[in-house]
């Protein structure tokens, strides 16, 4: 499990005017488009493209997505921490619809929320409970899954195993050779990125809610409690004041945040002269948990049990908007482009964009079979955008963006709660059964241990 650095960006830049991966993203394609900028009113986008798969050379339809007419979109996007998190609205920092009248007519086009397209479908896309627990006596002639993927645009590369319980919290710390996870076992691992060999154990006494990493801090959300350690000094601070268990903690403008079981969300800022974190603001306003928060843009926006989205101006730090078509829990929120992406148990993830008044609307709708847990956007080995969305159903689907063609799914045992990006098209899924799976976009890719 070879894993080469990347960049220590901070955080609260991560949403910032560095539109570097849309250039690369046009480059890739800049011969193919020309050999098509004469047909693109009469062609169709390559399917197969679309999947990371075409290999004609050149190929009768379009390697890139038709162009919207006459908008010009402005997109920011940036690859911080190896997810997908842009920059969402214009100079006032909330999402706006001046930039791109037309951005929302590309959401869902070409989707069935029941197909599997991108897939191809050899056999019923249900996991083998046999073949799970190793005894399944049907063996290649089983009608189910003996595999826990399906998709040949990315591969399983190792399984780390150690942890008793489920696997709440996934950092890698940029720049670093040494993987962090956390799980409600009460126990952080360390491992070796080369070697994929569990280098120390750490009891942190009490469940593990959630894990981050911003520079050289790792941040670890615990019942009544936040712990911060410095990974360069090796040394370590608890931040009090939360009641009751930390489900989710980010970093913007300078500030930590985390949501608490009380339905507050608590900030802490750096001090440099004292050396140690400050309290900095309660925001209070959820009536239940807080269990997700995404910052982009100058919003901080937080998910809760009591199924609302709260938009929070990171200035003043006061909530200016709060959003209510959800139907259950609000399990994950991120941005991407000038989009919110919500998830719930609802079984919908809900794309919200701007209206001309600056509040946010839903713009499209997709729905699954199952309750939906945790978002995660990244990139894949051609540089499209990708969403993986992780079901109750223990299952991840995923899925290209904007149009939701699915391009894979992912089975485990038990459900997947956390889910982290990586770098040199790494990713990795925590799963209920306290296993880490490492993946890879490369197909070519091999396993390292």
């Amino acid at each position: 499990m070879d894993i080469e650095g990347g960049s220590n960006r901070r955080v609260f830049n991560r949403l910032g005017n560095n539109n570097s991966s849309n250039n690369n993203y046009q480059n890739q394609n800049q011969g193919q488009n020309r050999y098509n900028s004469n047909h693109n009113q009469k062609q169709k986008v390559c399917h197969y493209w679309r999947e990371g798969r075409c290999n004609r050379t050149p190929c009768q339809f379009l390697h890139g997505e038709l162009p919207l007419p006459s908008t010009s979109s402005n997109v920011v996007v940036s690859k911080r921490s190896y997810n997908i998190g842009a920059g969402v609205g214009g100079s006032d920092g909330g999402f706006s619809t001046r930039k791109n009248p037309n951005f929302n007519n590309k959401w869902g086009r070409n989707s069935n929320n029941n197909s599997n397209n991108g897939v191809p479908p050899k056999k019923l896309e249900k996991l083998c409970n046999n073949w799970s627990q190793g005894n399944c006596r049907y063996g290649d002639g089983c009608k189910y899954l003996h595999s826990w993927n399906v998709g040949d645009s990315f591969s399983l590369l190792t399984t780390l195993e150690g942890h008793k319980q489920v696997v709440s919290g996934i950092a890698l710390p940029a720049g670093k050779d040494k993987l962090y996870t956390g799980s409600k076992d009460g126990d952080v691992r360390i491992w070796d990125c080369a070697t994929g060999q569990c280098v120390n154990v750490i009891p942190v006494g009490g469940e593990v809610g959630c894990m981050i990493s911003e520079g050289p801090w790792i941040f670890i959300g615990l019942p009544n409690l936040v712990k911060a350690w410095n990974i360069d000094t090796v040394t370590e601070m608890s931040l009090s004041g939360p009641v009751g268990q930390v489900y989710t903690l980010v970093v913007g403008n300078d500030l930590l945040f985390a949501g608490t079981q009380d339905g507050n969300i608590l900030a802490w800022k750096f001090n440099p002269a004292t050396n140690c974190f400050e309290p900095a603001a309660s925001l209070a306003g959820h009536t239940r948990p807080v269990v997700t928060m995404f910052v982009g843009a100058n919003r901080l926006y937080s998910g809760s049990m009591d199924n609302s989205i709260r938009v929070w101006n990171l200035e003043t730090l006061q909530c200016i908007q709060t959003l209510t078509d959800h139907t259950s829990v609000v399990m994950s929120v991120l941005c991407w482009d000038q989009f919110l992406l919500s998830a719930s148990l609802d079984q919908t993830v809900k794309v919200w964009a701007g209206t001309p008044s600056g509040n946010l609307e839903v713009t499209y709708t997709h729905t699954e079979e199952h309750g939906l847990l945790t978002l995660c956007g990244m990139y894949d080995s051609e540089s499209k955008p990708i969403i993986l969305c992780s079901c109750n159903d223990n299952s991840v689907r995923l899925y290209d963006l904007p149009s939701f063609v699915e391009r894979g799914k992912i089975f485990s045992k038990q459900e997947i709660r956390a889910i982290q990006g990586g770098p040199s098209g790494l990713f990795f899924t925590g799963d209920g059964n306290g296993q880490v799976r490492v993946w890879s976009w490369s197909s070519e890719a091999k396993p390292a241990v």
